[in-house]
């Protein structure tokens, strides 16, 4: 067990080193913009989409670089290419940052 959340310390660590630098974002400014994400995504970042990816909790980083990829076409889902092609820097921190602040809480299985 402290085998598997040392490996998925480290993974999520690499992740973060990956993903650059993080532009600060604003988070509250994030919960606005967000508004337009709860489709997919739920209200609360929790997907009730299997297609779509839960937000909440995640890297901030990793959802910078992410968006950014989404943006630049490096990452390719047709909804989140044309959502993300809107989205200036600025935005996109705003909304890496509010999802990173929603609290997740993760269970392992038994």
């Amino acid at each position: 067990m402290i085998e598997r959340v040392a490996a998925a310390s480290a993974a999520v660590l690499l992740l973060t080193l990956a993903a650059g630098p993080v532009l600060a974002g604003d988070a509250a400014a994030g919960r606005k913009r967000a508004i337009a994400c709860q489709t997919c995504h739920g209200i609360d970042g929790v997907s009730r989409q299997p297609e779509a990816p839960n937000l909440s909790g995640q890297v901030e980083g990793y959802l910078v670089k992410a968006l950014m990829d989404f943006r630049s076409g490096a990452r390719s889902n047709e909804t989140m290419n044309l959502v993300a092609k809107g989205l200036d820097d600025a935005a996109i921190a705003d909304l890496a940052a509010h999802y990173a602040r929603i609290p997740m809480e993760v269970t392992p299985p038994d």
